[in-house]
């Protein structure tokens, strides 16, 4: 049982643990970008990424992972069209821009790993992507997340297509 202490939040936003500590050490080893924003030397995301694996064990093997699902299909900070899509070496990567901002995600190897997946989906907007995200459509980046234990919580906007899906089968 993990004590309330131990609890750790983060935003693929930021990057970073949103804890103070964390913050400070992780951004005094990002270092500089090249043109492409790659690292030039060893530091950031590779840095941030050992530190997870040293604190938690390798494979990192998540026990609950709460992600939510974008009107593109994007989930996890993995947006279409993204070359971190195809990253399978590392269990952190920082993506391209999306929406005027590079973040750091969890890619497709922790997240298959994770003991239970739990989406939470809201918005009419989001209601053919559940319908895909239900169908496991590997070309959008939530359909490539695994599902068997994985459970959906939509509300009636976001699940109105799956009556359509469910009538094709």
């Amino acid at each position: 049982m993990i004590g309330l202490g131990e609890w750790r939040r983060t935003d693929t936003r930021s990057g970073i643990s949103l804890t103070p500590a964390r913050a400070l050490s992780a951004a005094s080893r990002a270092g500089p970008c090249d043109a492409r924003g790659g690292r030039k030397h060893r530091g950031g995301e590779r840095a941030v990424r050992d530190d997870a694996a040293a604190d938690a064990g390798a494979p990192v093997v998540l026990d609950l992972v709460h992600l939510g699902l974008g009107p593109d299909g994007h989930t996890a900070s993995l947006a279409p069209g993204d070359p971190v899509l195809d990253v399978t070496d590392t269990d952190v990567a920082v993506t391209g821009p999306y929406q005027g901002r590079r973040r750091m995600t969890l890619t497709y190897p922790i997240l298959n790993r994770a003991r239970r997946i739990v989406w939470l989906v809201t918005g009419r907007e989001k209601a053919e992507m559940v319908a895909r995200l239900y169908e496991s459509d590997r070309s959008i980046p939530a359909g490539r997340v695994r599902q068997h234990a994985a459970v959906v919580l939509a509300d009636q906007d976001a699940a109105a297509a799956l009556g359509r899906v469910a009538s094709r089968r």
